[in-house]
């Protein structure tokens, strides 16, 4: 799959994140047997479009992202981190025009959040959904019209985040805390 993934145009948010790929996030992909002649097998890999978009989408959401290769775990995460974000694909739906009968291509994906603190202790967890449709009049083959609905899809999801990311209360709880302990660690000015 291959997808152009712009960054965000916002205020990065004042932390150092860690963020984490599962290996089935990282390995991501969907498949469509045919099921007689005139159907066309497919295949879409997924996985290193969402590890590009999410890492595009982090980087202009966050001070600092921190790529780590483990599971979160004191030993595993840099001390200067202040949570880790672990992403999953929790569930992957699609329907083709041979499933419909209308020409069009849809992809709905629900996405799994982690927030967890260096230790790998949860701090919050939530789904969010992404829908991407396309129709096929202006593609020229089933798997460009897939692949155009996977990135859209893609879209939708970063769009999702970046407005519901600081209203899932326990994030909103989280960032006040990082906020406080900012100020807490600022030189006094009296005198």
């Amino acid at each position: 799959m291959k997808g152009n993934f712009p960054p965000p145009l916002l205020e990065p948010l004042p932390v150092t994140i860690g963020v984490w790929y599962e290996p089935d996030f990282l390995a991501h992909e969907f498949y469509d047997e045919a099921k007689g002649r005139s159907d066309s097998t497919w295949i879409v890999k997924t996985g290193e479009a969402q590890v590009q978009m999410w890492s595009q989408l982090l980087r202009g959401m966050f001070d600092t992202i921190v790529p780590s290769e483990n599971k979160p775990s004191p030993e595993q995460v840099s001390d200067a981190v202040a949570a880790v974000l672990v992403a999953r694909v929790g569930e992957l739906q699609y329907a083709i025009p041979a499933h419909t009968n209308v020409k069009v291509y849809e992809i709905w994906m629900r996405y799994a959040f982690e927030l967890v603190s260096t230790n790998g202790d949860p701090i919050a967890e939530w789904t969010m959904t992404a829908y991407g449709k396309t129709p096929t009049a202006f593609l020229r083959s089933d798997e460009a019209a897939v692949n155009l609905a996977a990135v859209v899809a893609l879209r939708d999801a970063g769009a999702h985040f970046i407005t519901s990311f600081e209203k899932v209360p326990e994030v909103a709880q989280w960032l006040e805390n990082q906020q406080m302990d900012a100020l807490d660690k600022e030189p006094s000015t009296a005198l």
